[in-house]
């Protein structure tokens, strides 16, 4: 019975990928672009982030803090 759930679940998990493939075919270069920017952007910020909640320094925190304030306002002017 193992297997039987095991196969379906490798199948579900194939036709998951078409489908995924197929997605990305139907997005133009630009939203491909925007797309992969604004993810970009989100990583970053989650970096900044957690470097700022490890930072000691005075100055470093400022930096990361305008770093921060500068990334959200490029996520949300992308949005």
């Amino acid at each position: 019975m193992a297997k039987g759930f095991e196969s379906k679940d490798i199948e579900y998990q194939q036709e998951q990928a078409v489908r995924e493939r197929a997605a990305r075919h139907t997005l133009t270069p630009e939203e491909r672009d925007d797309t992969n920017r604004q993810r970009s952007i989100a990583l970053s910020l989650t970096r900044s982030r957690n470097d700022l909640s490890r930072a000691t320094s005075p100055a470093h925190r400022r930096m990361l803090e305008q770093a921060i304030a500068e990334l959200e306002r490029q996520l949300t002017a992308h949005a």
